[in-house]
């Protein structure tokens, strides 16, 4: 199912509830009503196509409209980033720690497996958050000196060294699919943890991996198949135009 912005937006909420963090980053809560996502977004002041496009490919993984999602301003983009950033930090991160701190809980205290699980999820964490201060401190203000000096066609001798000294493919070589490291995790879980007194803990734990590992594919795909490639042409428009 596609969905359009004369959709009820609870309708919405109703046939994929996992759309519900996606529609808070846009500064949406629950409480509905019977209002339609256009009447909802005008109220909000939220660009209506970027968010129905952004759900869509949430919900349908075979949608992806690459070309309309670079169209978008890069400022529209990354201000969505930063907001799913702050979810991952704020939100995600410390339920999922506080769901494995309960889980070792119903095991006893010399549990290697159990300890392993605490250490290597406090390591991820870590290293989840320095990958995200790097993109806010350093690629995030990058790409929108860019686009301001594209739009107003000045581009500065700081701008020039800035894409020649550290254009966004050296950002694209750098960019480690801190994704990937949830899969040892997940494995250490189904393979390896020992009976506990209850089993509960360990499926919320393992259910939370999989959605985070969704939502971080999801953001990684926005990351490099939309916003790179939008900054790859507008540092070649830079490079094209002579300096004044």
């Amino acid at each position: 199912m596609l969905i359009h912005e004369n959709m009820k937006m609870a309708d919405v909420v109703l046939h994929d509830h996992t759309l519900v963090p996606v529609i808070n980053r846009f500064g949406i809560h629950l409480g509905f009503g019977d209002d339609s996502l256009a009447a909802i977004c005008a109220r909000h002041q939220v660009n209506t196509d970027f968010f129905v496009t952004i759900l869509n490919a949430f919900h349908d993984p075979h949608y992806f409209p690459e070309e309309r999602l670079r169209n978008f301003p890069a400022l529209l983009l990354i201000d969505y980033l930063r907001k799913a950033h702050r979810y991952f930090l704020e939100d995600k991160l410390p339920e999922i720690a506080g769901l494995i701190d309960r889980m070792t809980k119903e095991y006893p205290l010399d549990t290697p497996v159990s300890a392993l699980i605490s250490d290597f999820f406090a390591g991820y964490s870590r290293e989840l958050k320095k990958h995200i201060l790097r993109e806010e401190e350093k690629v995030y203000p990058y790409v929108l000196q860019l686009e301001r000096a594209v739009l107003q066609n000045h581009f500065d001798g700081e701008l020039r060294r800035k894409v020649s000294e550290y254009p966004i493919a050296s950002y694209e070589a750098e960019h480690e699919n801190v994704e990937e490291k949830l899969l040892d995790l997940k494995n250490i879980l189904i393979k390896y943890l020992p009976g506990p007194q209850n089993d509960k803990p360990g499926f919320l734990v393992l259910r939370e991996l999989f959605a985070l590992e969704k939502e971080l594919n999801e953001h990684a795909r926005i990351e490099d198949l939309i916003l790179v490639p939008k900054v790859k042409l507008l540092e070649e428009k830079l490079k094209n135009t002579p300096p004044a």
